[in-house]
């Protein structure tokens, strides 16, 4: 299955002059008008901070050992590990743009966490891309393909091996600062992650886990957030997380 491309801000101010005629000159929209068919854009979105299905993840994998003779190591799917939740409330994102120090959510989201941080801890995130970027929205990352220049076809179809159960409220916000999963749909994340650098103009639908915040670094993100980007959604130029330092305070 094909990653469905994410809704970018000029598609959804599109969807708003034909269903509801609320853009202005500026391009802005009247959020008095987000409701009716404007629910399925948020679907749309929603399915589009996206990664495959379990079958065309294995069939990359398999690709990327047979053309590159690649060793690809599969992490075990995680169990909530509450001391490793403990020891490590904070982490640090080091990308090649800057540093992003988040905050973990462990009490509402103790799988997501252990998750998030089982993989830093094995050095999973080191050297994965941010493939996909959108001004005024969000960075994604967190895709292993990303490693590989030569599957950029394929990036943002990625993940561990393996996929595990939404945390949800159903009141998920997703202010300025938001870390949260990305899904292809209930109970598919994995390993990709996005972090929202702007309110979306229509609320995304409470459908992503969010396990954390940013506390320090957000200029980074928008310095990301910024960057010259090629279809779809990708960056010109490589922004690389480096590493993820795991932090006890």
């Amino acid at each position: 299955m094909q990653t469905k491309k994410i809704i970018s801000v000029f598609g959804l101010c599109l969807f708003l002059v034909i269903f509801s005629g609320c853009a202005g000159n500026d391009g802005g929209t009247d959020k008095s008008g987000l409701s009716g068919g404007l629910l399925d854009v948020n679907k749309k979105a929603h399915e589009d901070i996206a990664r495959s299905t379990e079958s065309e993840n294995a069939r990359l994998n398999n690709t990327l050992n047979e053309e590159n003779n690649m060793s690809i190591s599969t992490p075990k799917a995680p169990t909530v590990n509450q001391e490793i939740i403990k020891k490590y409330p904070f982490a640090t994102i080091k990308t090649s743009l800057g540093d992003i120090k988040v905050k973990f959510n462990g009490t509402a989201t103790p799988l997501t966490v252990t998750n998030f941080l089982q993989l830093a801890e094995s050095k999973f995130y080191d050297n994965v891309k941010f493939h996909r970027v959108i001004k005024g929205f969000m960075i994604q990352t967190g895709d292993p393909l990303s490693k590989n220049d030569a599957m950029q076809g394929r990036w943002g179809t990625g993940d561990p091996g393996y996929k595990f159960k939404d945390e949800l409220s159903g009141k998920e916000k997703y202010p300025q600062g938001t870390l949260a999963m990305a899904n292809s749909g209930p109970n598919t994340n994995g390993s990709q992650f996005f972090i929202v650098t702007a309110s979306p103009e229509a609320p995304l639908p409470p459908s992503y886990t969010v396990f954390g915040e940013v506390v320090s670094g957000m200029d980074t993100a928008l310095k990301i957030e910024n960057v010259k980007t090629t279809t779809p959604d990708r960056p010109v130029e490589n922004v690389i997380i480096k590493s993820v330092e795991l932090l006890e305070k």
